[in-house]
C-alpha cells in the first residue's frame, strides 16, 4: 500500500497516493543534485589548484636549470666490455651524465674540495645524476679516439636548485662545509654633482654628502664600502702587475644635475633661492667582468630644496633606493659567467678544434664556443665558467692551462693578462709543435689528470693508458709508470660541430 501526502488545492483539503517508485525517484533526484553541486564546486577548485601547482612547478624549474657540456669516457679494453659492447655504451653515457652533474656541483664547490670529497659527492649526488638532469639536449655518437678511449660528448640541462639542495643536505648530514662562501660584497661609491650655472667644460664635483648617504645604506646591509678613487688606483696597479690584491666587487657611480631659481621679494628685498634637481643617473659595474649590470636615468618633476646640502643628501637617498640588499649578492653568487678567451698563436684550425675538445672536458668550463680563428694570430673562444668570477685568472691558470700543459709535456699555453671578462693567452709550441699536436690527439684528455683518483680507476683499465696519465700527473701515482701506448687512430671531427 502506498503512502499519502496532504496538500491543498483552493480551499479544499485532499489526500493523494504516492507510489514507492515516486519516492525512490525523488530521493535519486535529490542525491543527483547534491552530487552535481559537489561536482560543480569541487572540480573547478581542483582544476585551479592543479593549474597553480603546474605553474609553480614551471616557475620553479624556469631559471633554476643550467646548460652544461660534458665529456664521457670509457676504456674499450676493459674485460667486462669484450662480450657486451652495449654495456660500454651505457657506461659511456652514464659517465657523461655524471660529468655534467659534477660540473653543476662545481658552480658551488671549488675543484680542490670536490676532489678531496669525491667519494662522498659521488655516492650522494653523482650516482643520482639521472634525477638531476632535466633533459639531454645533444649527444654525440661514441667515438674511439687515438688516445685509446671511447668518447661521448653531451649537452644537458641540469636542475641547479636540486643540485644545490643536495649539496646542502649532504653537508649537513656529514658536517662538512662544501659550498663556497664568497663573503659579503665590497662596494665602491662615487657621486658627482654638476650645477647648470657652470660651463660644460667644468668637471662635476665629488659630493661627499651624497656618497656618505649611499655608503650608509650599503653598510646597513652588512657590506663593506670603499672609495672609488682607491678602486681606480688598484685597478690601474693590477693592470700593470700580477698582484693578487682584489678590487671592490662593484662600483656604484652616480651623477646629479641641479639648477637654481631665485626670486627677490619686493616688500622685504629678501631673495629666496630654490635648488631644483633636473636629472640624475646611476650605474653599477661588476669590477670582475667590467659589465655594467645596472644603469638608470631619471628626470624628476617638481623636486626642489631650499638648501643645497639638503638637495645633495636627497640625491644620495634616491640613488641608494635603486639597490636592494640582495641585488649585489645575487650577482656575486651567480652560478656561471661568460668570458672571452683570446688566444694568440694557434698554428692551425685543427689544433683549435682539439683545444675546444680539451676545454669541454675540464670541470670549471660549462660550455665552449669556438668563435673566431686566425692561424698564428688572434683566435677566441666564448667560455661559460662555473662558480665565482672573483679569482678567474687563478682558476684559468691552475684548473685549465696547467692540466692542458701537463698533457702536452711543455708550457705551450701561457696566461698573459685578464681584464674584466677578457682573458688573453699566448701559445708558443716552438720546435715541439709537431709533438705537441700529436699529444693533443694521442694522450688521454687533460680532464683526467685533474680528476679524482676514484674516477680514473673507474674509467681506465688499460695499463698503457694508465701509464700515460701517470706521465701527465705523476703526483697522483707513487711512482712514474712511463708506459707508452699504441692507441687506435680515430677521427674527432664531430667535436667541431658540437
Amino acid at each position: 500500500m502506498g503512502r499519502f501526502e496532504t496538500g491543498s488545492e483552493g480551499n479544499a483539503l485532499r489526500t493523494k497516493p504516492v507510489s514507492a517508485e515516486t519516492g525512490i525517484l525523488k530521493q535519486s533526484i535529490t542525491l543527483f543534485s547534491k552530487i552535481n553541486i559537489l561536482f560543480c564546486v569541487v572540480l573547478p577548485v581542483y582544476l585551479v589548484l592543479s593549474a597553480q601547482n603546474q605553474v609553480m612547478a614551471a616557475e620553479k624549474n624556469e631559471g633554476n636549470t643550467i646548460i652544461v657540456s660534458a665529456e664521457g669516457l670509457a676504456d674499450p679494453n676493459a674485460d667486462i666490455y669484450k662480450s657486451d659492447k652495449g654495456l660500454m655504451v651505457d657506461d659511456l653515457r652514464r659517465d657523461a651524465r655524471r660529468q655534467a652533474v659534477e660540473k653543476a656541483v662545481g658552480a658551488y664547490v671549488d675543484s680542490s674540495t670536490l676532489v678531496e670529497n669525491y667519494v662522498l659527492i659521488n655516492d650522494k649526488i653523482l650516482t643520482k645524476s639521472s634525477g638531476l638532469i632535466k633533459q639531454i639536449i645533444k649527444e654525440t655518437s661514441p667515438t674511439l679516439g687515438e688516445d685509446g678511449l671511447m668518447h661521448m660528448f653531451i649537452k644537458a640541462e641540469v636542475f641547479l636548485s636540486d643540485v644545490k639542495s643536495a649539496i646542502k643536505t649532504m653537508s649537513k648530514e656529514n658536517r662538512l662545509s662544501l659550498i663556497q662562501e664568497g663573503g659579503n660584497p665590497t662596494i665602491s661609491v662615487a657621486v658627482v654633482v654638476k650645477d647648470s650655472k657652470r660651463g660644460s667644460d667644468t668637471p662635476p664635483e665629488a659630493s661627499p654628502i651624497a656618497e656618505n648617504v649611499l655608503k650608509g645604506r650599503f653598510v646597513n646591509f652588512g657590506y663593506r664600502v670603499w672609495s672609488e678613487d682607491y678602486t681606480k688606483m688598484l685597478r690601474g696597479e693590477l693592470a700593470k702587475t700580477d698582484s693578487k690584491q682584489r678590487v671592490a666587487d662593484f662600483s656604484v657611480i652616480g651623477e646629479a644635475k641641479f639648477k637654481t631659481n631665485s626670486v627677490t621679494l619686493k616688500a622685504s628685498g629678501i631673495t629666496l633661492t630654490k635648488h631644483i634637481l633636473t636629472s640624475w643617473t646611476v650605474k653599477c659595474i661588476n669590477n670582475h667582468t667590467g659589465e655594467e649590470i645596472y644603469f638608470n636615468n631619471k628626470v624628476p618633476e617638481k623636486q626642489s630644496w631650499a638648501d643645497e646640502d639638503q638637495a645633495i643628501q636627497a640625491i644620495g637617498s634616491m640613488i641608494g633606493s635603486e639597490f636592494s640588499e640582495d641585488f649585489f649578492k645575487d650577482h656575486l653568487s651567480k652560478p656561471s659567467h661568460i668570458m672571452q678567451m683570446q688566444i694568440t698563436g694557434l698554428p692551425d684550425y685543427d689544433t683549435g678544434v682539439l683545444l675546444k675538445k680539451e676545454l669541454i672536458g675540464l670541470r670549471p668550463i660549462l660550455n665552449v664556443d669556438f668563435r673566431n680563428f686566425n692561424a698564428g694570430g688572434l683566435s677566441y673562444y666564448e667560455i661559460e665558467f662555473a662558480g665565482s668570477n672573483s679569482n678567474i685568472a687563478q682558476i684559468i691558470n691552475s684548473n685549465v692551462l696547467k692540466p692542458i700543459n701537463a698533457k702536452l709535456g711543455v708550457n705551450a699555453f701561457k696566461l698573459t693578462s685578464q681584464h674584466g671578462n677578457v682573458v688573453n693567452i699566448s701559445v708558443n709550441m716552438g720546435e715541439a709543435q709537431g709533438s705537441v699536436q700529436k699529444k693533443l690527439k694521442t694522450m688521454p684528455p687533460a680532464s683526467l689528470s685533474a680528476s679524482s683518483p676514484e674516477r680514473i680507476k673507474a674509467v681506465v683499465k688499460d695499463p698503457k693508458i694508465m701509464g700515460k696519465i701517470a706521465e701527465m700527473s705523476p703526483d697522483m701515482f707513487k711512482k712514474k709508470d712511463g708506459i707508452s701506448g699504441n692507441p687506435v687512430k680515430q677521427r674527432t671531427d664531430n667535436i667541431a660541430d658540437f
